[in-house]
């Protein structure tokens, strides 16, 4: 990072602690009920989302582009609530408070790649999308697996190029006063709030990267759905009509999972309490990686047909699953 600090001065001193504190849920009554809750909750991420990667690699059928969206988004919740969850209870639970500043930095980089790789998947399922609607007969030839991963390649080197800036950024921040992070983990917004000097340039590329890796998404899904919408519309018989939009409702799921909960945070944000808030941005991070699975096998036809070959599961339950 002596690039970053070079950039603004080869003789600069930033004074960095040797620690931080995290103090988001201290002083929230009834607390270890929540963190058990949690505990379920990353579990069942776990499970969910080890079972859909597992369906796609042991089943050639889907070794399709849209399949490889699937298995990345399956990979990134996978990540996202591995990094974030056990850390949680054991700063709360067990206690442990405290976190050196290099941990901090680390583990504020990867929760931040995660999180922004969500968002740019969910783009990459709507592509996946709007060409199988509005180009049916050139989908096999626009969108490839080997386009798929491109895609993807892009947008991962694209996160973590975004991210190095912002802890490049970070490390320029001197911290003489506080080091209680009111948070629930080490988040850049109540980090470079606890600067002592000046901190415009962290504030002015965290807004930047809102609306990069949220905002942009968003929109393009909107313009997107907007598009297939006018398809849609098109189409002579209701029952076509019906049959293609169905091919999208669990993206349209994934899309509501994660974003509703965003929008809802950041629109109540001034107007409910601290400590709310803070829960409330916690499960707006550990929910998606916990249903997005469930949708996945609840709706989509192919990885039901794939569970019950691998499972080899009885005609009755078999049933069921249909």
């Amino acid at each position: 990072m002596e690039f970053f600090n070079s950039a603004f001065g080869k003789n600069i001193t930033f004074v960095r602690p040797a620690f931080f504190k995290i103090s988001g849920f201290i002083g929230i009554p009834d607390m270890n009920y929540y963190y058990v809750f949690l505990l379920f909750v990353f579990l069942a991420s776990v499970l969910g989302n080890t079972a859909v990667m597992t369906v796609i690699c042991l089943d050639h059928n889907l070794r399709t582009a849209k399949y490889v969206a699937v298995f990345n988004l399956a990979f990134v919740d996978l990540l996202g609530n591995t990094v974030l969850v056990p850390k949680v209870i054991d700063i709360f639970l067990f206690n442990h408070y405290y976190i050196s500043y290099n941990d901090c930095i680390t583990h504020m980089f990867f929760c931040f790649i995660c999180l922004g790789m969500q968002s740019l998947n969910l783009v990459a399922l709507c592509y996946d999308r709007l060409i199988a609607i509005m180009y049916p007969l050139h989908y096999q030839v626009r969108v490839t697996p080997k386009k798929m991963l491109s895609l993807i390649g892009s947008f991962w080197l694209f996160v973590v190029f975004c991210f190095l800036i912002l802890v490049g950024l970070m490390t320029r921040i001197s911290f003489c006063e506080s080091v209680v992070i009111n948070s629930f983990y080490c988040d850049h917004g109540p980090m470079h709030r606890l600067a002592c000097n000046d901190a415009t340039p962290n504030l002015v590329y965290g807004n930047l990267l809102i609306a990069l890796l949220l905002w942009v998404p968003l929109l393009i899904i909107m313009c997107s759905y907007i598009c297939i919408g006018r398809t849609l519309a098109k189409i002579s018989t209701a029952k076509e009509r019906v049959k293609a939009f169905k091919t999208c409702t669990s993206h349209l799921s994934l899309v509501a999972i994660y974003f509703i909960p965003i929008l809802i945070v950041y629109n109540m944000r001034a107007n409910i309490h601290p400590n709310a808030r803070i829960i409330n941005l916690s499960l707006t991070a550990i929910f998606p990686p916990m249903l997005n699975p469930i949708v996945y096998v609840l709706q989509t036809q192919e990885i039901r047909t794939s569970l019950r070959k691998i499972l080899k599961l009885p005609n009755d339950v078999a049933l069921c699953l249909s």
